[in-house]
């Protein structure tokens, strides 16, 4: 019954062109949005562009949009008003499969299921093994699989096989290599390392670029130590983008968003009083 109810976006007929180069541009132009039912504006006015190759992390309190982007951009959501374009097209004129093809996501309430490994990496029981076993090494998975009595075949969780029991931060870490696994043009992570202690956390920033490499990778995050990494940051605040720029740059403006909430988190890592002249956080 859920697989028979239709889909009541619009699902267009324009095939979306496969390109090796990934020379994909996604641009938001005016675009704002309220949840059914609600009154209130989730996001307003947002224009920004995707750069292919582009790293950009989002940042933002609770309820500031960010996810809401990430629900418009992957076509959970169809914009309320303005319009999201790929390649200079309306998203809705596209082809929807082919449309939504070209996103790996992780969201923050992503799930594993009780199959094989190998199986909840590719979502499927066609598995190619030496890119699942690639991926998961990738994320830092692979001393845990070593120690797999049946590797990539081993059931998570006991409810169809005996299987073996996984944490929070070892799913996550499956999450990531089925992102990976996808290869598509866009990586989209919404708080990718939530449930990794701060070891296992260092490891998948350290190797971020060689995780993602060409892919245009767009990066929620509330832990903004953990977003310098990438190219640009954009700040989400109440629904609208209020600031956007490199680390460094958003830090020299001490009356924003960004340099709050920077200096909010730094004071319990370590004294953020600043040298002469340099803002704190620096």
């Amino acid at each position: 019954d859920f697989m028979a109810i239709q889909n009541v976006l619009y699902k267009g007929t324009i095939p979306v062109e496969k390109r090796r180069d990934n020379q994909y541009i996604i641009e938001f132009h005016n675009v704002s949005f309220k949840y059914p039912g609600n009154d209130d504006y989730a996001l307003r006015n947002l224009s920004i562009k995707l750069e292919i190759g582009q790293k950009l992390a989002i940042v933002g309190m609770n309820g500031s949009g960010k996810t809401t982007m990430i629900k418009l951009l992957c076509r959970l959501y169809d914009p309320g008003e303005g319009i999201i374009t790929l390649n200079g097209i309306d998203i809705k004129k596209y082809d929807y499969s082919e449309y939504t093809s070209i996103f790996s996501v992780v969201f923050q309430d992503f799930r594993m299921f009780s199959f094989k490994l190998s199986e909840n990496i590719a979502c499927s029981t066609d598995v190619d093994v030496k890119k699942a076993a690639k991926v998961l090494d990738m994320v830092g998975f692979s001393e845990r699989l070593q120690k797999m009595k049946n590797g990539l075949d081993t059931y998570i969780y006991s409810d169809f096989d005996k299987g073996v029991q996984i944490s929070g931060g070892e799913a996550q870490k499956i999450a990531l290599a089925r992102a990976l696994y996808k290869d598509a043009p866009f990586v989209i992570l919404d708080e990718p390392t939530a449930a990794l202690d701060p070891i296992a956390e260092y490891e998948v920033y350290s190797k971020f670029n060689d995780i993602v490499g060409s892919k245009t990778a767009v990066f929620i995050t509330h832990r903004l130590s953990s977003c310098r990494f990438c190219d640009d940051i954009a700040v989400f605040h109440e629904g609208e983008l209020i600031q956007r720029g490199s680390h460094e740059t958003l830090l020299l403006d001490i009356n924003g968003k960004y340099y709050e909430l920077w200096n909010a988190q730094a004071q319990y890592y370590a004294d953020t009083t600043p040298p002469a002249g340099r803002p704190a956080g620096c």
